[in-house]
């Protein structure tokens, strides 16, 4: 009785040809990565969030879940059109205002939030409560979700129809963005949110 074995292709083999344990797992780390790269393979998930509002209240939702997301590891871009764009603007994001006509949560009435000078007291109401409960401003939040790798991108359609200077907005802020590529961004992302 022979200790040799025949191979797949008919020919005998002897076990001193038989290659290692060590051998057989390099190969099969190799083929695993030559796999992921011919399929692509990347486990990070994307969120693609679109702000269209610049008020102050409104410009916390599209930041929270901006950083929140990134420090889960989502790749995370954040395309700001119309008044949302505000919140990108380093001088326009420090004044951001709340109306209190039409919320239905304030605690003001619809008659009286209609009276001049009701947003100053209201915005005034809600900068005070956020600088109480030590919440992040939204310079702050903005700064963090760069470092954390957000992107934050400027409706360049916008920027014309409103005139701004693209040198008006917050460091690290891609601009000249439009539309079609916020389509491509969202087409790729596993969670889309309209804020």
């Amino acid at each position: 009785m022979s200790a040799d074995t025949p191979s797949p292709d008919g020919t005998e083999s002897s076990a001193d040809d038989a290659p290692s344990r060590a051998e057989l797992a390099a190969r099969v780390d190799e083929l695993e990565a030559a796999l992921g790269e011919a399929t692509g393979e990347d486990d990070a998930k994307k969120m693609s969030i679109i702000a269209t509002k610049g008020t102050l209240d409104m410009a916390y939702p599209p930041l929270i879940l901006a950083s929140t997301a990134a420090a889960f590891g989502y790749d995370v871009t954040v395309f700001h059109t119309f008044w949302g764009l505000d919140i990108l603007h380093e001088e326009r994001s420090k004044n951001l205002k709340l109306s209190s006509v039409g919320n239905p949560n304030m605690p003001v009435p619809n008659a009286v939030a209609a009276l001049p000078g009701m947003d100053r007291v209201t915005t005034k109401m809600m900068e005070k409560r956020i600088a109480d409960n030590d919440t992040a401003t939204v310079e702050e939040l903005l700064e963090t979700s760069l470092d954390m790798g957000v992107e934050f991108q400027a409706c360049q359609m916008t920027i014309d129809l409103m005139d701004y200077d693209e040198d008006d907005f917050y460091d690290g802020v891609t601009t000249g963005v439009g539309a079609a590529t916020a389509l491509q961004d969202m087409a790729e992302a596993d969670i889309q949110l309209l804020v």
